[in-house]
């Protein structure tokens, strides 16, 4: 087991980084296109959808800065936890005000805690940031997000005891067009994602893995399929377990009131992400 010293890591508590992006709509065509829709999502009004911002900000770390799993290095902005598998394990995102295509966004990225955990699995170390997109001085989304930095294997979900109960539900199979296509739209060259031989022989699995945003985002679809009016104040979500490319992906959820629940579930009914959502009433520019 890797020795972990997590008061050296906590040290990176309060680091930040700011990143500027125009917010233009190829990325949106692009990512409506791999949803499989036949028009942008974004609409004559031009406003993205939730959490459609992960499209943007990127990381463009030159090719001689990335690790052997395709990160960036650790020890920049992000610190060099030792534990060689790391995963965005969940979010919590305010929308205080719609992004528009077209808008010249900012975003405030700041480490809040690092914390370190004995799971099944060995040991865990819990990295939370907190993103601030801003738009003219005005901030417009708050996330605050978890990685996740692991020894091991990560354990397997539970069986969702109520799935029954679901209003909506959908059933799809990522395969790996899908993840090269949202990999691409993300700038996202972790290795598990698209190079097979990396994800079986070095990480473990089966085959490439699901990236647990674009599992959220259909998530996120679904939802958008059944009630495209509605919109949205807050959105969390949580990674309980991989979801692998060549395998079934049920999407489900319900609506109660202004609560709604969503969750994927596995081929073999095992819960592998759950995630809730609060509506809000409609908002434009207009009220800003």
């Amino acid at each position: 087991m890797r020795k972990v010293d997590i008061g050296h890591l906590q040290t990176w508590i309060g680091r930040s980084e700011l990143r500027e992006d125009n917010l233009v709509a190829a990325p949106v065509d692009r990512l409506s296109a791999t949803l499989d829709h036949p028009s942008s999502l974004a609409g004559p009004a031009g406003i993205l959808p939730p959490c459609w911002h992960w499209l943007y900000f990127h990381d463009a770390e030159p090719i001689s800065g990335l690790g052997a799993d395709g990160h960036p290095r650790r020890g920049g902005f992000l610190p060099p936890v030792p534990l060689p598998r790391r995963m965005w394990a969940g979010s919590r995102v305010t929308f205080l005000s719609p992004l528009m295509l077209g808008d010249a966004a900012r975003k405030q990225s700041t480490i809040i805690d690092i914390r370190q955990r004995h799971g099944g699995s060995g040991a865990l170390v819990f990295v939370t940031l907190r993103h601030e997109v801003f738009v003219n001085d005005k901030l417009v989304i708050e996330e605050i997000q978890d990685l996740v930095y692991r020894d091991g294997d990560i354990a397997r979900g539970k069986t969702l005891p109520a799935a029954d109960e679901a209003q909506w539900h959908r059933k799809l199979t990522p395969d790996s067009v899908m993840l090269f296509r949202y990999s691409a739209l993300t700038f996202n060259s972790h290795r598990i994602h698209f190079d097979r031989n990396y994800a079986i022989g070095e990480e473990g699995y089966s085959s490439l893995v699901v990236q647990g945003p674009l599992t959220a985002t259909l998530l996120l679809d679904l939802l958008h399929r059944r009630q495209p009016a509605v919109t949205l104040a807050y959105f969390e979500f949580r990674a309980v377990a991989p979801l692998l490319e060549g395998s079934d992906l049920i999407l489900q959820g319900r609506r109660d009131g202004e609560l709604i629940t969503l969750w994927a579930l596995d081929a073999d009914g095992n819960l592998a992400m759950e995630a809730r959502a609060r509506v809000a009433v409609n908002r434009s520019r207009a009220d800003d």
